[in-house]
């Protein structure tokens, strides 16, 4: 009987074990943790980088810098009206599309560096005393006849780095520097120049001016001028009628092939001449056409030389480097003078026949003439 109640009791206790083990969750496999960065943030889509390309229209510019408040009432919002300099306007690098209005008391205005397109005369209806425009590096393509009609006191007029097709009309009379140069000058109309006798200094360097662009008097009435730069233009001649009284005449990088007989007979001051790259050969070169005692400075690199020209005692500097010279003959080209005078001897000092069909050494003829020589470079 005990022992029958024991094994039942016994039964009891392993299905109670087996219920319990049957409702006890299996634990899950622990997997070994591993270290991972959390994912990078998208970064936004943006076109691809490109350079600005350059304004084209009036919205596509930038917004114009304002000037620093000023104590003068006119002073235009654009610009800097300096106390210390009353007669001087600031409106450089300011982004403007337009000349504002100019106060009565300008004599100096500073417009360079900007993106105007035109020149108006409503801008300058006040300011006739002006002296001194500075319009350089802007977009100007006109400018209105009427804007000059108000200036009859301008002095200098810097329209440099522009857009200009031709020479502005009506020019004031009285200007003593007129700078054109890098524009887009195909065309100097009849008369451009009339009336300027006061004007010393002419720029219109890397432009488009060919021969038939000027006329026969064009520079007739320039009875002052001291400067003249048609370099970097389409010229195949000598520009005609050119100014006896000029100092410095600047050729360089045109189309020349010739000098006519006696160009130079009457330039009583003609110091600097310069006729670099060009297509100049001897026989474009009359003989004696350099004897110009004036003449310090000539320049006639980069052309189609065979032989070295003659020139003038007085000429301190002579460059002929880049030519098809193949030798140089010192009694040839040595300027009359008095051998047993030292103060007479020719005056040349630099000589420049590199880049031509030449080696070393100097010859002694050479030598002998041109005493005064400090450096010759073959």
């Amino acid at each position: 009987m005990k022992a029958g109640l024991a094994y039942c009791c016994l039964l009891v206790l392993l299905l109670i074990t087996d219920v319990c083990g049957q409702r006890r969750p299996k634990p899950k496999p622990v997997r070994p943790s591993t270290t991972r960065k959390p994912p990078a943030p998208k970064k936004p889509t943006s076109p691809a980088t490109k350079s600005e390309p350059e304004p084209q229209e009036p919205t596509d510019f930038p917004p114009p810098i304002l000037g620093p408040p000023s104590e003068f009432s006119d002073c235009p919002r654009e610009c800097f009206c300096p106390p210390s300099h009353p007669n001087a306007l600031y409106c450089e690098n300011r982004n403007l599309r337009k000349v504002p209005i100019i106060p009565f008391r300008t004599h100096y205005l500073y417009l360079q560096n900007n993106y105007i397109d035109q020149v108006t005369a409503e801008s300058f209806k006040n300011c006739t005393e002006l002296k001194w425009i500075n319009l350089g590096n802007n977009r100007i393509r006109s400018v209105e006849k009427q804007v000059f009609e108000k200036l009859p006191n301008l002095l200098y007029l810097y329209m440099q780095r522009n857009e200009l097709k031709e020479v502005p009309d009506d020019l004031p009379a009285g200007l003593e520097q007129l700078r054109l140069s890098r524009n887009q000058i195909s065309k100097i109309p009849p008369g451009a120049f009339s009336k300027m006798e006061h004007l010393a200094l002419l720029d219109l360097h890397h432009n488009r001016i060919s021969d038939s662009s000027m006329g026969k008097n064009i520079f007739k009435d320039l009875k002052n001028l001291i400067q003249l730069n048609l370099a970097h233009n389409i010229l195949r001649k000598m520009p005609a009628n050119v100014p006896n009284t000029l100092f410095q005449l600047f050729l360089d990088r045109n189309n020349i092939e010739e000098i006519p007989q006696d160009y130079f007979k009457n330039f009583a001051s003609l110091a600097f001449l310069r006729l670099n790259y060009n297509q100049i050969s001897d026989k474009g070169l009359p003989k004696s056409v350099f004897n110009v005692s004036s003449l310090l400075d000539l320049h006639l690199a980069h052309n189609k030389l065979s032989n070295v020209p003659l020139f003038n005692s007085e000429l301190e500097q002579l460059h002929l480097n880049n030519n098809n010279i193949e030798s140089v003959n010192g009694t040839e080209i040595c300027p009359p003078h008095n051998v047993h005078d030292e103060n007479g001897a020719p005056k040349l000092r630099y000589l420049r026949l590199d880049g031509n069909h030449l080696s070393p050494p100097v010859p002694l003829d050479v030598i002998m003439c041109f005493r005064h020589l400090h450096a010759i470079v073959i």
